[in-house]
Protein backbone atom coordinates (compact mmCIF):
# COMPACT_ATOMS: atom_id res chain seq x y z
CA UNK A 1 0.00 0.00 0.00
CA UNK A 2 1.33 3.42 -0.95
CA UNK A 3 2.22 5.79 1.91
CA UNK A 4 -0.40 8.36 0.85
CA UNK A 5 -3.15 5.76 0.80
CA UNK A 6 -2.04 4.40 4.18
CA UNK A 7 -2.09 7.89 5.68
CA UNK A 8 -5.52 8.55 4.21
CA UNK A 9 -6.93 5.35 5.68
CA UNK A 10 -5.61 6.22 9.12
CA UNK A 11 -6.79 9.83 8.96
CA UNK A 12 -10.32 9.06 7.77
CA UNK A 13 -11.69 7.68 11.08
CA UNK A 14 -10.04 10.52 12.98
CA UNK A 15 -11.69 13.12 10.76
CA UNK A 16 -15.04 11.33 10.96
CA UNK A 17 -14.82 11.54 14.75
CA UNK A 18 -13.59 15.14 14.93
CA UNK A 19 -15.55 16.97 12.21
CA UNK A 20 -18.95 16.81 13.96
CA UNK A 21 -17.42 18.76 16.86
CA UNK A 22 -16.22 21.57 14.56
CA UNK A 23 -19.20 23.82 15.13
CA UNK A 24 -19.26 27.36 16.42
CA UNK A 25 -20.32 27.70 20.05
CA UNK A 26 -20.00 29.82 23.14
CA UNK A 27 -17.57 29.13 25.94
CA UNK A 28 -19.03 26.84 28.57
CA UNK A 29 -20.95 24.55 26.21
CA UNK A 30 -21.27 20.94 27.30
CA UNK A 31 -18.15 19.06 26.26
CA UNK A 32 -18.10 15.27 25.66
CA UNK A 33 -15.68 13.57 28.04
CA UNK A 34 -13.49 12.04 25.32
CA UNK A 35 -13.10 15.41 23.58
CA UNK A 36 -12.38 17.17 26.88
CA UNK A 37 -9.59 14.72 27.74
CA UNK A 38 -8.11 14.95 24.26
CA UNK A 39 -7.99 18.75 24.36
CA UNK A 40 -6.16 18.80 27.67
CA UNK A 41 -3.84 15.99 26.62
CA UNK A 42 -2.94 18.29 23.74
CA UNK A 43 -2.14 21.08 26.18
CA UNK A 44 0.09 18.78 28.20
CA UNK A 45 1.98 17.84 25.03
CA UNK A 46 2.25 21.49 23.95
CA UNK A 47 3.63 22.61 27.31
CA UNK A 48 6.04 19.67 27.40
CA UNK A 49 7.58 20.76 24.09
CA UNK A 50 7.76 24.36 25.30
CA UNK A 51 9.47 23.39 28.57
CA UNK A 52 12.01 21.12 26.87
CA UNK A 53 12.83 23.79 24.31
CA UNK A 54 12.99 26.58 26.89
CA UNK A 55 15.22 24.55 29.24
CA UNK A 56 17.70 23.88 26.45
CA UNK A 57 17.41 27.47 25.23
CA UNK A 58 18.84 29.03 28.40
CA UNK A 59 21.90 26.81 28.32
CA UNK A 60 22.27 27.33 24.56
CA UNK A 61 22.42 31.12 24.92
CA UNK A 62 25.15 30.89 27.54
CA UNK A 63 27.30 29.08 24.97
CA UNK A 64 26.42 30.27 21.47
CA UNK A 65 25.56 33.53 19.75
CA UNK A 66 21.82 33.86 19.27
CA UNK A 67 20.25 32.13 16.24
CA UNK A 68 16.54 32.42 15.34
CA UNK A 69 16.55 28.83 14.00
CA UNK A 70 18.50 27.28 16.87
CA UNK A 71 17.28 23.77 17.81
CA UNK A 72 15.82 24.91 21.17
CA UNK A 73 13.77 27.57 19.35
CA UNK A 74 12.47 25.00 16.88
CA UNK A 75 11.52 22.61 19.69
CA UNK A 76 9.73 25.42 21.50
CA UNK A 77 7.97 26.37 18.27
CA UNK A 78 6.40 22.90 18.03
CA UNK A 79 4.76 23.48 21.40
CA UNK A 80 3.67 26.97 20.33
CA UNK A 81 2.06 25.60 17.16
CA UNK A 82 0.09 23.01 19.13
CA UNK A 83 -0.97 25.66 21.66
CA UNK A 84 -2.12 27.97 18.86
CA UNK A 85 -4.22 25.19 17.30
CA UNK A 86 -5.84 24.42 20.66
CA UNK A 87 -6.52 28.11 21.27
CA UNK A 88 -8.34 28.37 17.94
CA UNK A 89 -10.42 25.30 18.83
CA UNK A 90 -11.42 26.76 22.20
CA UNK A 91 -12.28 30.16 20.70
CA UNK A 92 -14.31 28.81 17.78
CA UNK A 93 -16.13 25.88 19.37
CA UNK A 94 -16.32 26.94 23.02
CA UNK A 95 -15.55 23.37 24.05
CA UNK A 96 -13.52 22.61 27.16
CA UNK A 97 -13.46 26.12 28.68
CA UNK A 98 -15.66 28.59 30.50
CA UNK A 99 -15.61 32.30 29.61
CA UNK A 100 -12.78 33.20 31.98
CA UNK A 101 -10.59 30.30 30.87
CA UNK A 102 -11.22 31.18 27.22
CA UNK A 103 -10.29 34.83 27.81
CA UNK A 104 -7.09 33.92 29.65
CA UNK A 105 -5.99 31.50 26.94
CA UNK A 106 -6.87 33.97 24.17
CA UNK A 107 -5.10 36.92 25.78
CA UNK A 108 -2.11 34.80 26.72
CA UNK A 109 -1.68 33.45 23.21
CA UNK A 110 -2.15 36.94 21.76
CA UNK A 111 0.49 38.49 24.02
CA UNK A 112 2.92 35.65 23.27
CA UNK A 113 2.47 35.93 19.50
CA UNK A 114 2.86 39.72 19.70
CA UNK A 115 6.08 39.32 21.69
CA UNK A 116 7.72 37.01 19.13
CA UNK A 117 8.18 39.59 16.34
CA UNK A 118 8.99 42.30 18.90
CA UNK A 119 11.78 40.11 20.27
CA UNK A 120 13.12 39.47 16.78
CA UNK A 121 13.08 43.22 16.05
CA UNK A 122 14.80 43.89 19.38
CA UNK A 123 17.63 41.53 18.45
CA UNK A 124 17.95 42.99 14.97
CA UNK A 125 18.29 46.51 16.40
CA UNK A 126 20.19 45.92 19.64
CA UNK A 127 22.06 42.72 18.82
CA UNK A 128 22.63 40.36 21.72
CA UNK A 129 19.93 40.58 24.37
CA UNK A 130 21.96 40.40 27.58
CA UNK A 131 19.23 39.49 30.04
CA UNK A 132 16.22 37.21 30.42
CA UNK A 133 14.49 40.17 32.05
CA UNK A 134 14.22 42.33 28.92
CA UNK A 135 10.76 43.73 27.99
CA UNK A 136 10.29 41.49 24.95
CA UNK A 137 11.29 38.40 26.93
CA UNK A 138 8.97 39.36 29.78
CA UNK A 139 6.11 39.57 27.28
CA UNK A 140 6.82 35.97 26.28
CA UNK A 141 6.66 34.83 29.91
CA UNK A 142 3.54 36.90 30.64
CA UNK A 143 1.76 35.55 27.57
CA UNK A 144 2.61 31.99 28.54
CA UNK A 145 1.55 32.72 32.12
CA UNK A 146 -1.96 33.76 31.10
CA UNK A 147 -2.16 30.85 28.69
CA UNK A 148 -1.29 28.27 31.36
CA UNK A 149 -3.59 29.96 33.88
CA UNK A 150 -6.44 29.65 31.39
CA UNK A 151 -5.74 25.96 30.89
CA UNK A 152 -5.57 25.42 34.64
CA UNK A 153 -8.89 27.23 35.02
CA UNK A 154 -10.51 25.15 32.30
CA UNK A 155 -9.37 21.85 33.79
CA UNK A 156 -10.12 22.92 37.37
CA UNK A 157 -13.71 23.90 36.58
CA UNK A 158 -14.66 21.05 34.27
CA UNK A 159 -12.65 17.94 35.24
CA UNK A 160 -14.39 15.26 37.28
CA UNK A 161 -13.00 15.05 40.84
CA UNK A 162 -10.64 12.12 41.30
CA UNK A 163 -7.04 10.99 40.91
CA UNK A 164 -6.79 11.98 37.24
CA UNK A 165 -8.04 15.48 37.98
CA UNK A 166 -5.46 15.88 40.75
CA UNK A 167 -2.55 14.54 38.69
CA UNK A 168 -3.26 16.67 35.63
CA UNK A 169 -3.83 19.77 37.77
CA UNK A 170 -0.53 19.12 39.52
CA UNK A 171 1.23 18.72 36.17
CA UNK A 172 -0.23 21.98 34.88
CA UNK A 173 1.00 23.78 37.99
CA UNK A 174 4.50 22.38 37.37
CA UNK A 175 4.36 23.98 33.91
CA UNK A 176 3.14 27.23 35.46
CA UNK A 177 5.92 27.18 38.04
CA UNK A 178 8.53 26.53 35.34
CA UNK A 179 7.31 29.51 33.34
CA UNK A 180 7.22 31.85 36.35
CA UNK A 181 10.70 30.82 37.49
CA UNK A 182 12.20 30.80 34.00
CA UNK A 183 13.75 34.31 33.99
CA UNK A 184 15.49 33.62 37.33
CA UNK A 185 17.52 30.89 35.62
CA UNK A 186 19.70 33.64 34.16
CA UNK A 187 21.31 34.15 37.57
CA UNK A 188 21.57 30.39 38.13
CA UNK A 189 23.50 29.94 34.90
CA UNK A 190 25.34 33.18 35.54
CA UNK A 191 27.09 32.03 38.71
CA UNK A 192 28.49 29.00 36.87
CA UNK A 193 29.52 31.24 34.01
CA UNK A 194 31.44 33.58 36.33
CA UNK A 195 33.07 30.62 38.10
CA UNK A 196 34.18 29.22 34.73
CA UNK A 197 35.55 32.63 33.72
CA UNK A 198 37.52 32.91 36.95
CA UNK A 199 39.02 29.45 36.31
CA UNK A 200 40.21 30.68 32.96
CA UNK A 201 37.92 28.31 31.06
CA UNK A 202 34.86 30.28 29.87
CA UNK A 203 31.88 28.13 28.88
CA UNK A 204 30.76 30.62 26.23
CA UNK A 205 32.19 30.38 22.72
CA UNK A 206 34.68 33.14 21.74
CA UNK A 207 32.22 34.60 19.22
CA UNK A 208 29.68 35.17 22.02
CA UNK A 209 32.26 36.74 24.33
CA UNK A 210 33.50 38.99 21.51
CA UNK A 211 29.96 40.11 20.70
CA UNK A 212 29.17 40.86 24.36
CA UNK A 213 32.43 42.82 24.75
CA UNK A 214 31.79 44.93 21.66
CA UNK A 215 28.27 45.68 22.82
CA UNK A 216 29.50 47.35 26.03
CA UNK A 217 32.79 48.64 24.62
CA UNK A 218 35.25 46.68 26.78
CA UNK A 219 38.12 44.29 26.00
CA UNK A 220 37.18 40.61 25.77
CA UNK A 221 39.49 39.75 28.68
CA UNK A 222 37.82 42.21 31.06
CA UNK A 223 35.90 40.44 33.85
CA UNK A 224 33.27 43.17 33.63
CA UNK A 225 32.22 41.65 30.29
CA UNK A 226 31.49 38.33 31.99
CA UNK A 227 29.63 40.04 34.83
CA UNK A 228 27.56 42.14 32.44
CA UNK A 229 26.54 39.06 30.50
CA UNK A 230 26.16 36.51 33.31
CA UNK A 231 24.73 38.63 36.14
CA UNK A 232 23.19 41.73 34.53
CA UNK A 233 20.48 42.41 37.11
CA UNK A 234 20.75 43.46 40.79
CA UNK A 235 21.55 40.58 43.17
CA UNK A 236 18.48 41.45 45.24
CA UNK A 237 16.13 40.46 42.43
CA UNK A 238 16.74 36.72 42.73
CA UNK A 239 15.77 36.14 46.41
CA UNK A 240 12.94 38.69 46.26
CA UNK A 241 11.50 36.97 43.20
CA UNK A 242 11.79 33.63 44.98
CA UNK A 243 10.02 34.90 48.09
CA UNK A 244 7.13 36.45 46.20
CA UNK A 245 6.56 35.03 42.70
CA UNK A 246 7.67 31.44 43.31
CA UNK A 247 5.90 31.10 46.65
CA UNK A 248 2.66 32.53 45.26
CA UNK A 249 2.52 29.81 42.60
CA UNK A 250 2.93 27.29 45.44
CA UNK A 251 0.09 28.96 47.38
CA UNK A 252 -2.34 28.68 44.46
CA UNK A 253 -1.21 25.12 43.76
CA UNK A 254 -1.90 24.08 47.36
CA UNK A 255 -5.32 25.73 47.41
CA UNK A 256 -6.52 24.47 44.03
CA UNK A 257 -5.11 20.94 44.18
CA UNK A 258 -6.33 20.65 47.76
CA UNK A 259 -4.02 17.84 48.90
CA UNK A 260 -1.49 17.96 51.72
CA UNK A 261 2.04 18.57 50.44
CA UNK A 262 0.74 19.37 46.95
CA UNK A 263 2.75 22.61 46.85
CA UNK A 264 5.89 20.71 47.83
CA UNK A 265 5.13 18.08 45.18
CA UNK A 266 4.75 20.72 42.44
CA UNK A 267 7.98 22.54 43.29
CA UNK A 268 9.77 19.25 43.98
CA UNK A 269 8.78 17.92 40.54
CA UNK A 270 10.27 21.01 38.94
CA UNK A 271 13.50 20.59 40.92
CA UNK A 272 13.70 16.92 39.91
CA UNK A 273 13.29 17.94 36.26
CA UNK A 274 16.10 20.48 36.59
CA UNK A 275 18.29 17.87 38.29
CA UNK A 276 17.66 15.38 35.46
CA UNK A 277 18.48 17.74 32.59
CA UNK A 278 21.59 19.08 34.39
CA UNK A 279 23.81 16.04 33.63
CA UNK A 280 22.34 15.75 30.12
CA UNK A 281 23.37 19.32 29.31
CA UNK A 282 26.77 18.80 30.92
CA UNK A 283 27.34 15.58 28.94
CA UNK A 284 26.54 17.49 25.73
CA UNK A 285 29.10 20.16 26.74
CA UNK A 286 26.49 22.83 27.42
CA UNK A 287 26.74 25.23 30.38
CA UNK A 288 25.36 24.05 33.70
CA UNK A 289 23.36 25.94 36.28
CA UNK A 290 22.70 26.13 39.98
CA UNK A 291 19.54 24.21 40.89
CA UNK A 292 17.17 26.15 43.21
CA UNK A 293 16.72 23.37 45.75
CA UNK A 294 15.95 25.97 48.43
CA UNK A 295 12.55 26.62 46.79
CA UNK A 296 11.32 23.29 48.16
CA UNK A 297 11.67 24.74 51.66
CA UNK A 298 9.39 27.62 50.73
CA UNK A 299 6.81 25.23 49.27
CA UNK A 300 6.93 23.11 52.42
CA UNK A 301 6.23 26.22 54.50
CA UNK A 302 3.17 26.86 52.31
CA UNK A 303 1.86 23.33 52.85
CA UNK A 304 2.31 23.59 56.61
CA UNK A 305 0.64 27.01 56.68
CA UNK A 306 -2.50 25.51 55.15
CA UNK A 307 -2.99 23.54 58.36
CA UNK A 308 -4.12 26.88 59.81
CA UNK A 309 -7.83 27.37 59.13
CA UNK A 310 -8.05 31.15 59.57
CA UNK A 311 -7.15 32.73 56.17
CA UNK A 312 -5.59 35.93 57.52
CA UNK A 313 -3.49 34.12 60.11
CA UNK A 314 -2.53 31.51 57.52
CA UNK A 315 -1.32 34.18 55.11
CA UNK A 316 0.71 36.08 57.73
CA UNK A 317 2.26 33.02 59.38
CA UNK A 318 2.87 31.35 56.03
CA UNK A 319 4.57 34.44 54.61
CA UNK A 320 6.87 34.67 57.61
CA UNK A 321 7.72 30.98 57.55
CA UNK A 322 8.28 30.79 53.80
CA UNK A 323 10.50 33.88 53.76
CA UNK A 324 12.64 32.68 56.67
CA UNK A 325 13.06 29.18 55.24
CA UNK A 326 13.92 30.44 51.76
CA UNK A 327 16.50 32.85 53.17
CA UNK A 328 18.19 30.31 55.43
CA UNK A 329 18.17 27.38 53.02
CA UNK A 330 19.42 29.62 50.20
CA UNK A 331 22.32 30.66 52.43
CA UNK A 332 23.03 27.02 53.23
CA UNK A 333 22.95 26.10 49.54
CA UNK A 334 25.27 29.01 48.74
CA UNK A 335 27.75 27.83 51.37
CA UNK A 336 27.69 24.13 50.46
CA UNK A 337 26.90 23.93 46.72
CA UNK A 338 26.29 26.74 44.28
CA UNK A 339 23.75 29.58 44.26
CA UNK A 340 23.46 33.18 43.05
CA UNK A 341 25.11 35.88 45.21
CA UNK A 342 23.70 36.44 48.69
CA UNK A 343 22.08 39.66 49.84
CA UNK A 344 21.72 41.24 53.31
CA UNK A 345 18.96 39.69 55.49
CA UNK A 346 17.14 43.04 55.50
CA UNK A 347 16.39 42.51 51.81
CA UNK A 348 14.19 39.57 52.70
CA UNK A 349 12.08 41.80 54.92
CA UNK A 350 10.85 43.43 51.72
CA UNK A 351 10.21 40.03 50.22
CA UNK A 352 8.28 38.87 53.27
CA UNK A 353 6.14 42.00 53.35
CA UNK A 354 5.40 41.72 49.64
CA UNK A 355 4.53 38.05 50.01
CA UNK A 356 2.14 38.79 52.89
CA UNK A 357 0.24 41.33 50.76
CA UNK A 358 0.05 38.95 47.81
CA UNK A 359 -1.00 36.00 49.97
CA UNK A 360 -3.77 38.01 51.64
CA UNK A 361 -5.04 38.99 48.19
CA UNK A 362 -4.91 35.33 47.17
CA UNK A 363 -7.01 34.30 50.16
CA UNK A 364 -9.66 36.79 49.04
CA UNK A 365 -9.55 35.46 45.47
CA UNK A 366 -10.00 31.86 46.65
CA UNK A 367 -13.42 32.71 48.03
CA UNK A 368 -14.34 35.26 45.36
CA UNK A 369 -13.73 32.89 42.45
CA UNK A 370 -14.27 29.49 44.17
CA UNK A 371 -10.63 28.46 43.72
CA UNK A 372 -10.28 26.13 46.70
CA UNK A 373 -10.42 22.48 45.69
CA UNK A 374 -12.88 21.61 48.47
CA UNK A 375 -15.24 24.45 47.53
CA UNK A 376 -15.15 23.53 43.84
CA UNK A 377 -15.81 19.85 44.51
CA UNK A 378 -18.73 20.75 46.78
CA UNK A 379 -20.12 22.99 44.02
CA UNK A 380 -19.75 20.23 41.42
CA UNK A 381 -21.48 17.73 43.70
CA UNK A 382 -24.34 20.16 44.40
CA UNK A 383 -24.97 20.96 40.74
CA UNK A 384 -24.74 17.28 39.76
CA UNK A 385 -27.38 16.23 42.29
CA UNK A 386 -30.93 16.10 40.78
Amino acid sequence: MKPVESLRRRATPVLEWALPYWTRGKAGRETPEDLFRLLYLGWLVAFSFKVLGASWDVSWHFKWLRDDLAPPHLLNSVGTAIALALTIIHIYTGYGVDKLAQRLITWGTGIFLTAVPLDLINHRINGLDITSWSPSHLMLYIGTFFMVCGVIRGWFVRAVPGRMRTLVLGGLFVFLFENVWFPAQHQEYGVYGIAAWDRGAPEAEPILIQFAAEQIGLPVNDRAVALHFALPVPDQLYPLYAAMAAVMVAVYARAMIGRMFSATAVVGAYIVFRALIWPLLAAADFPRSAIPIFLVAGALAVDLAFLIRMPVVRALVGSLGATLLIDQVLRFQHATFMAPPLVPPATMLIGGAGLAVLWLAAEWSFSRHTLRAQDREALVSATATP
